[in-house]
């Protein structure tokens, strides 16, 4: 299990994660949902024990991970950045990471390696921004860690290979219960890949729930009623947005659909209509209901 308590760190003097408690259980596929800047590659970087915490405890099965070597062992973290492997050939990079994770697998690297079909003896700094991702995946996974982070895990990937390394994953969660982490700003990918999301917010974790009970908790909702309503007439924190055309109210309210009903019964309404939401729309309308704007968090239609 990885499990932070209290975990606070700081950059000159400025919290980019405040206070948060988490836990993630192993043989899950946990997926890190936020704005730029909410604080999901700090969280990952102090998981992998690259960043020391400035406040608080991370743990990877009960032991602190910074500056222990044996724990780090259970741990692979692929970052956003690929150019620290530049001056490696594929087959270096294999060889170089068979020295620090004595479960590194030549079988699993070389079965994964001739699946994307990379080029053994090149420098990888020649390779395309893709095919580096797909270098440090295949050397991920052949590593064998007991949890694999991946932060940004499908940037530069085309469809294919997006497809081909989700099935990488999945397989390997599968067949031996790697605990995977997932920052992605693809909502989809996560919908498709995580089973547990969380939600961050300047440093601090909104939410932790399995996506499941996330997607069952908050529906749109569209009604009419017999009396002309407004926002003011509807006075609960659990209603995220609120907008009228015409007669019919649309309305973004978290809950499951019994809660929903009996908290609309009163006004009588004359049809009512509860839909579920698409992962992207739950995390625009908790970020609204954050304090966020939709166009501040959206860019040509998709969630940042």
């Amino acid at each position: 299990m990885i499990t932070l308590s209290g975990v606070t760190k700081l950059f000159d003097g400025v919290p980019a994660l405040d206070n948060a408690d988490l836990e993630i259980p192993t043989g899950v596929s946990y997926g890190l949902l936020g704005s730029n800047g909410a604080g999901k590659s700090t969280l990952l970087r102090l998981i992998s024990g690259t960043y020391r915490s400035d406040g608080g405890k991370v743990l990877i099965d009960g032991e602190e991970i910074f500056d222990n070597a044996r724990v780090r062992e259970k741990v692979f973290f692929i970052n956003d950045e690929t150019v620290q492997f530049g001056r490696f050939t594929l087959k270096e990079l294999k060889n170089f990471y068979k020295g620090y994770y004595p479960k590194f697998s030549d079988e699993v690297f070389d079965e994964l390696a001739k699946k994307v079909q990379l080029p053994m003896d090149k420098r990888t700094d020649k390779f395309s921004k893709g095919m580096k991702r797909q270098s440090i995946v295949i050397t991920g996974l052949a590593c064998r860690t007991d949890y694999l982070l991946l932060d940004e895990a499908f940037d530069g990937l085309d469809p294919t290979m997006r497809i081909i390394v989700k099935r990488m994953l999945v397989d390997a969660i599968l067949d031996r219960g790697l605990t995977t982490v997932i920052s992605s700003h693809n909502l989809k990918e996560i919908n498709e890949v995580c089973d547990t999301v969380a939600l961050l917010h300047k440093g601090r974790i909104v939410f932790n729930r399995d996506l499941d009970s996330v997607k069952g908790n908050i529906h749109k909702v569209q009604a009419a009623f017999p009396e002309n309503r407004s926002k003011e007439d509807f006075v609960s924190p659990n209603i995220l947005h609120f907008d009228k055309n015409g007669s019919v109210c649309h309305i973004i309210m978290r809950g499951d659909e019994n809660m929903i009903k009996e908290y609309l019964a009163p006004y009588s309404p004359m049809f009512l209509d509860i839909i579920p939401m698409t992962l992207e729309e739950i995390f625009i309308y908790e970020m609204e209901g954050l304090g966020y704007k939709a166009d501040e968090i959206t860019e040509g239609g998709e969630a940042l």
